[in-house]
């Protein structure tokens, strides 16, 4: 029995599409929603992160909000999010922010056919 067995559609297409990020990239909460079929479902993102990260090996510290912040977690939490996104080459400044524009992953939707 496979790890996603009994999970929801929208949970199987956000571990999808959050294992798709590659290193040295960032998605936001909303973009991973869309593109997992639930435009308003950022905070649903959210949770599967925090819920199943460590089970499904998830690259959970790629994972920001739409100002390029990364998110408030522990003290502990931020400063090895910022450390594993710099280890991969994207900057952090000191004000725990990501350049989206250079940064952001934006995947290339395969189309009927490919």
């Amino acid at each position: 029995m496979s790890q996603t067995s009994g999970l929801t559609p929208f949970t199987q297409a956000v571990l999808t599409v959050i294992q798709a990020i590659p290193e040295g990239k960032v998605m936001t909460y909303g973009q991973i929603a869309r593109l997992a079929g639930s435009p308003r479902g950022a905070r649903q993102v959210v949770r599967i992160l925090h819920a199943m990260s460590k089970k499904h090996r998830l690259p959970w510290h790629r994972v920001i909000n739409a100002k390029g912040e990364l998110p408030d977690l522990q003290d502990e939490l931020a400063e090895l999010q910022a450390f594993l996104l710099q280890s991969e080459g994207v900057e952090v400044t000191a004000g725990r922010k990501v350049h989206l524009e250079r940064y952001q992953y934006h995947p290339v939707p395969h189309t009927q056919g490919e």
